[in-house]
């Protein structure tokens, strides 16, 4: 589910009950497979601008299970789209979802990197009000540079990325 057109908003309080009615609906179908459903990525972070797409990480055991974790997915309609090139992160694009916010899927071993990252990244914006600010800035411009391109979104914001970081030891 690649972006076409890169949009970047303020921050909307509305973000984090659009991330528990997801959460939920992934909970029943998951029960005792996900240890946790994780809200992470921009839209997780009070006060920062993002694209207004909700990001979750689905936090499984291993990956014993996760053949398990296909298929209650599949039943929900979500689609598995492999590790889209990222060890240790299994991405899946869903159809009919209509009810629910835009949203990137995927599913995580508890001791996965990729998971690591996205929540100590998380996690120190959360408690970085200056981070917060120059990474918004950079998000902003990045998506006035780039409305049509989202490789070139990513190339521009990506030193700022880089800085957070090296901030939070990542």
């Amino acid at each position: 589910m690649k972006t076409k057109k890169v949009i970047v908003t303020p921050y909307d309080p509305q973000w984090p009950a659009n991330f528990e009615a997801i959460r939920r609906e992934l909970a029943e179908a998951l029960g005792s497979l996900a240890l946790r459903i994780e809200h992470v990525g921009s839209t997780s972070v009070l006060g920062l601008s993002a694209k207004p797409i909700i990001d979750l990480d689905v936090v499984i055991s291993d990956d014993s299970v996760f053949p398990e974790v296909k298929e209650s997915l599949a039943r929900i309609g979500y689609l598995h789209e492999g590790d889209l090139g990222i060890a240790q992160r299994e991405a899946f694009c869903y159809q009919g979802k209509e009810h629910l916010q835009k949203h990137h899927l995927y599913v995580c071993p508890a001791n996965s990197r990729e998971l690591r990252r996205h929540i100590v990244f998380r996690d120190y914006l959360r408690t970085h009000p200056d981070a917060v600010k120059s990474y918004s800035e950079a998000k902003e411009m990045a998506a006035r540079l780039y409305p049509d391109d989202i490789d070139g979104y990513i190339r521009s914001k990506s030193p700022c990325i880089e800085e957070i970081y090296a901030q939070c030891g990542l």
